[in-house]
């Protein structure tokens, strides 16, 4: 984590720094967060350190422990589950809904994304891959229009960001992930709703097949 330079809203910033430092690894399941610490290292006040220590406690990803303070939450097998659980129904959904709301800007970005995931594959980028596949799902969520799927996909995707990595480092996995994103797009772009939403309820339902719950942390 760098010091963050002032900016309209700390609380948000500081955050985003601690949950990108939960999902990369640096912080890691059990790790107490000191806020005296985590405010030094960011270069801010306690004030917005200890507000964005609250909003991650409610989104589950830090837990108090009462004699120990506050520490990072381990990875829940059965909320990995529940989550994929939900995608199975939602992120087809949310294609279906998508397809006919494609426009020429939208289809251009759809493609460019595939293209920079593949791209970044190709250059052993995992991090990068990541944030395209996540590019990826959100960009299908914000066009079905349905804005109850953005906010409930935007938060489940912060929780799999921290095994979706791990996952990507499989071989060959990537390679498959990038051909089943292709070959949904294009099926969006031919409006054939119908087997978008198939082929995305597959995509979901054989990743977690494939890889499994991740292990308790």
């Amino acid at each position: 984590m760098e010091a963050l330079a002032p900016s309209r809203s700390l609380v948000e910033r500081s955050y985003d720094a601690l949950l990108d430092a939960i999902c990369a690894g640096e912080l890691r399941p059990g790790d107490r967060i000191g806020q005296d610490e985590i405010a030094e290292r960011l270069g801010v006040s306690r004030q917005p350190v200890n507000s964005a220590i609250a909003m991650l406690k409610a989104h589950r990803f830090v837990v108090d422990t009462g004699r120990r303070g506050v520490v990072v939450a381990p990875v829940d097998p059965l909320l990995f589950g529940a989550i994929y659980q939900v995608r199975a129904v939602l992120d087809p959904l949310a294609t279906k809904l998508a397809t006919p709301r494609l426009d020429a800007t939208a289809i251009r970005r759809g493609r460019s994304i595939v293209a920079r995931g593949q791209a970044l594959m190709l250059a052993g980028d995992a991090k990068g891959v990541l944030q395209a596949d996540i590019d990826f799902h959100t960009h299908i969520y914000e066009l079905s229009g349905n804005p109850v799927i953005v906010d409930t996909m935007r938060l489940n995707w912060l929780h799999l960001r921290r095994t979706m990595g791990e996952v990507l480092r499989l071989p060959g996995m990537t390679a498959q992930v990038w051909k089943q994103h292709a070959r949904i797009w294009e099926a969006m772009v031919r409006q054939n709703a119908a087997e978008a939403a198939e082929l995305m309820r597959e995509h979901v339902v054989h990743a977690v097949e494939r890889v499994g719950p991740p292990e308790a942390t």
